[in-house]
Parts: structure tokens; sequence; C-alpha cells
């Protein structure tokens, strides 16, 4: 079943009802800038950018050259042997929300069969994804009068949907990435698929959050992935989105909150966490990464920010904490200026100017549904380890954002918890609070 995540849930719940807490006990990430937590934190803390010119198809015949693309990806190689085949029913996005699902579950230490599955759930980020041009291309020429003609439709209906693989659509909805993670790993409890654009993976997480804290599993899978880096979708956003066209440098050109912003890029991966409920972790003796303490959503229809400020303090309250016990804001900003300063407003309408802000998305673009978790995964590494990487790119402040963006060296971390906000060109708007894992 796929579900748009509801358009308001920023009413909070007291935090001393609370008695099932969710932890972090796993990571998979696929990423421009490393594809495990190792790799992945280590790019981070180096400064590194996954930010370089498109290799999908021929650069030049696009406005925005660059993208984060996941190089020599090569899912056969990372998936169980068991589950290779079905490998050919996924399209790219798909195949990296299995593999990082995968990768989540090993990270986790989980043997199957020692959940019971009806206490282990996946709720997962996602887009319906659009069709690699192989698969209908020859059709398409069949059912016209040649190559770059029109389709004839009444050709079409005669010959071409005959001829369409019978599987072809399930390559691309939103809720594959669900389905196939729940029969990998015999996932039988609470299953959903969130298409809120780049809200989505913190939606994601809140509802896991949710699901666990009602009881009704044990261990979920919480995840996004998406690829922007398909021939189609570049071809589309690039005739309108609000893409950055400074590709000549491109680890330099996403510039979050920055007075000479340009514009954002595309990027792909997933990012998937294995969320379990305190005592059922320990009893299995594993580390610990990290803990989930808040969430809300909901939406700020003006994008005054001042929506996004109430969701944001009803985030806190979710969690029982202040505003003053936050170490860091790790914020969207993806480098337009109109949403950038939307997500200011509403940060700074809430937390006092010495809050850093963090923004990793220049170092590998805007990856929509997977956005969230990704970002999301920088935090829970900065709490672990004890140090913040600066962002990227931000050279002189933009006025119109009041707020103080960490860039430069690592500094130390040196409070418990950090807030992950995502925002759209919608409105839409979503917070999670993490609590770092003291033994």
């Amino acid at each position: 079943m796929t579900a748009t995540y509801p358009q308001d849930r920023s009413h909070a719940i007291d935090m001393a009802t609370h008695s099932r807490r969710t932890v972090i006990t796993g990571l998979g990430v696929l990423s421009p800038i490393g594809s495990d937590p190792v790799a992945f934190w280590g790019a981070l803390r180096a400064g590194a950018s996954g930010i370089r010119t498109v290799r999908a198809v021929e650069p030049s015949v696009l406005s925005c050259r660059i993208a984060g693309e996941i190089p020599d990806f090569s899912p056969k190689t990372l998936i169980d042997k068991s589950y290779r085949k079905p490998l050919n029913a996924m399209s790219r996005p798909v195949q990296f929300g299995v593999v990082a699902a995968q990768l989540a579950v090993q990270n986790a230490g989980l043997v199957k069969g020692t959940v019971p599955p009806e206490r282990f759930g996946v709720v997962f980020a996602s887009v319906m994804n659009e069709t690699e041009i192989d698969d209908l291309t020859g059709l398409s020429v069949a059912c016209s009068a040649g190559f770059g003609r029109p389709v004839d439709m009444a050709a079409w209906g005669r010959v071409g949907v005959p001829q369409m693989p019978p599987t072809w659509m399930l390559k691309y909805l939103p809720n594959m990435p669900a389905c196939h993670a729940t029969i990998m790993h015999d996932a039988q409890g609470p299953s959903n698929s969130l298409t809120p654009s780049d809200l989505a993976g913190v939606a994601a997480v809140g509802e896991a959050l949710h699901v666990i804290r009602r009881g009704t599993a044990d261990v979920m899978l919480a995840g996004g992935c998406e690829s922007k880096i398909t021939p189609v979708t570049l071809a589309r956003l690039d005739t309108f989105a609000p893409l950055t066209r400074e590709y000549e440098h491109p680890e330099s050109a996403v510039r979050p909150f920055d007075r000479d912003a340009s514009g954002t890029c595309l990027g792909e991966g997933a990012a998937v966490f294995t969320l379990e409920e305190l005592a059922h972790a320990q009893k299995r003796e594993v580390p610990i990464l990290g803990e989930i303490v808040g969430f809300a959503s909901g939406v700020d229809r003006g994008m005054t920010g001042a929506g996004l400020a109430r969701i944001i303090r009803t985030a806190l309250t979710n969690a029982g904490i202040q505003p003053g016990d936050i170490d860091h804001v790790n914020a969207h900003g993806v480098g337009v200026p109109e949403l950038d300063r939307f997500e200011a407003r509403g940060i700074a309408a809430v937390f006092d100017r010495d809050v850093p802000v963090f923004a990793p998305l220049s170092r590998f673009g805007n990856m929509g549904a997977a956005s969230g978790t990704m970002e999301l995964a920088c935090s829970v590494l900065a709490l672990q380890h004890g140090v913040l990487p600066g962002t990227l790119n931000h050279t002189v402040p933009d006025d119109d954002c009041p707020i103080t963006v960490h860039t430069g060296a690592p500094r130390p971390v040196t409070k418990p918890y950090a807030i992950k906000i995502t925002v759209t060109d919608l409105g839409q708007c979503g917070a999670v609070v993490i609590k770092r894992w003291e033994t």
C-alpha cells in the first residue's frame, strides 16, 4: 500500500507516555561520498564532495551538468545471493533501497528468524520512478511513423500494450522498496510507503517511531531511496527545476543559505536505519548508535516560517526537551534562495543565533525521498563520534537567512540532542529529534 503522509501530524504526545524507547542499531547508506558508514563518515569529516559532472547522459545537452551520482553501483555484488534474481524486476532507485535495507540489517547484527516476523516492520520513503528509456523506446518507435515522431495511440493499443513486459510497472512503483524489503527479511509487521517528496524520509522515521512506541513492532526498517540521475528525470527537471547553471566547479556549485546561491543539483542514493525498541536491543547486546526521541510534521502553507517553527517546537515537546538542549540543527539547505530563506526563518523563530546550523546536502545533491534519511545519518554519526563537520560552500551569509551556519573544521559536539529539519517547495515540513547514546 502506498500512502501520502498525513498533511498535519504536529500534535504532541506527552513525553511521560513514551514507555517504549526507540534506538538506532543499524545504518545502511549508498551515497556519492561513500557506501558504508565508515567511508561515509570519513568523507563527511574530511569535507569531501560527491558532486561531479554528470555521467548518466552526455552532459553538454543539459543546462545543469552536475549531479551527485553513485559511481560504479553494482547491486549483484552487494545483495544476498538468494535475492539476486529479483534485481531484474527493480529500477535503479528500488535497487538502492533494497541494498541499503540489507546493509542496515547486517549493520544491526540481525539474523533472519531471530525476530518474530509479525514484530518486524518496514516503512520506506520513495516516489513513482520514471521509466528507463530502453524499456519503452523500441515499442514507441514501432508505434510511430519513425524515431522522434508522435506515437500513434491506436497502434500503441494494438501493438504496444500487448508487447509490454507484464512486470514493467512493478519496476517503478513507489511501494516496491518496502515490498522487496519485507519479502527479503520476512518482515510481516507494519509496512508502509510514504511519498511526499523531500519530506518522505523524515516522515518514514517518524512513522517508524510511532509504530514502536505503540507497541505494534519491536524492530523497524525506516529508510528512503531515490535516483534523480536518469535520462528522463534529468531532461525533465533541467527544464524547470531551480538547478544551478554553475557547473565549472561542481564541488562548490551548491551553496546553502549563501548570498550568492544559484540553485541546487540532483542526487541519488539511499539511507536506511534499523530502529529497535530499547529493551529488545539491550537483550540482543548490540551497539546502539543513537536514539530517536521526537517527531512532528505538517504544512507551512504560506512558507512564512511560522508553520515550520510550530512544527519544530512540537517535535521538541514530543522529545521532552527545550531549544537550548539542541547541539545543532541539521537543515535541508538545498541552495535555492527562496527555500533556504523559508527554512531559515522557521529555524530562527525557535533557536538562538548561536545554535549552529549544519546543511550537508551540498556534498551529495538533492536526493528527494532519500534526502531526509541521508541527512539524518550525518547527525547520527556526528553525535556518535562527538564532532560536527562543517557545511560546504557557505561563504557569504544571506542577510535574509538569520541563522549561523557552521562551516570550516569540525567542531566538538557539546550537547546530547540534534534536530533534523526538512521542507519542500510546497511548504511541507518535518522534524526529527535524535539523542546521543551514552552507556
